[in-house]
């Protein structure tokens, strides 16, 4: 996509602050969008702020700290973004993620709440930020290669992603009708805050990268680079 395609457009990035979350931010700064990325810590989100500012200056880039498992939180991310240019184009709903245990050694609030953190989250960036899309618009989530094939110890992780790529395609049907599209970006293993200790273990890296045909893991460059494509008009006919 040509710098400035998404000029005049405005987009809410939940867990803006992350690794993830900050370079999808910074990809549709770049392509013109006024940006406001919400996190949980305001310090991080203007640390953020500082870096996409360098990398493209003059960038329209607001903070909201909150958090992104709260309605109440995100909504206040959402109407400063229509606040912006009376109007809400693009949410990525990147707050998500898991952890390593056995199936055996889960118990119910612990698989619920990984449950929670990648389903909750995307379901309220869905239905608060689709009420404020009066002019219709693109809404992204981000899943996981484990959404659509089984890992060791990851059930959790991998039931919560399919569950993600559900809502989106449900979503997806149901809000046609508002010229709203939805969508997921599905990342492999990817340098995050959440996988740093992935790779810096060898065996583990190893381990993962046989499944890989590029060989090597995933810089967040790689999955922001879709969602400009996505929020834009080159993907009018995707959707779900």
């Amino acid at each position: 996509m040509a710098d400035g395609a998404l000029k005049g457009q405005t987009a809410v990035v939940t867990g803006g602050a992350g690794a993830i979350g900050g370079a999808i931010a910074a990809a549709l700064a770049k392509d013109g969008a006024a940006v406001v990325i919400m996190g949980r810590k305001a310090e991080s989100l203007e640390k953020m702020k500082a870096k996409i500012l360098a990398q493209t200056p003059g960038a329209r880039i607001e903070c909201s700290p909150g958090d992104g498992m709260k309605p109440e939180d995100f909504i206040k991310a959402a109407d400063m973004a229509v606040a912006i240019a009376n109007r809400l184009d693009i949410v990525v709903a990147t707050v998500g993620g898991g952890g390593f245990k056995p199936l055996l050694m889960q118990d119910v609030d612990g698989f619920r709440a990984e449950l929670d953190y990648n389903i909750i989250s995307t379901f309220i960036a869905i239905r608060y930020g689709a009420t404020r899309m009066k002019n219709g618009g693109s809404i992204v989530a981000i899943s996981s290669t484990a959404a659509g094939m089984p890992f060791p110890w990851l059930a959790a992780y991998c039931t919560a992603k399919g569950g993600v790529e559900h809502l989106v395609r449900t979503a997806a049907d149901e809000l046609s009708s508002l010229k709203i599209r939805v969508n997921a970006v599905r990342p492999g293993l990817t340098k995050s805050d959440s996988a740093a200790g992935m790779f810096e273990n060898p065996d583990v890296l190893a381990h993962f990268l046989q499944l890989v045909p590029a060989g090597r893991g995933g810089e967040p460059e790689d999955i922001a680079q879709a969602v400009p494509y996505l929020a834009g008009p080159e993907s009018s006919w995707t959707t779900g």
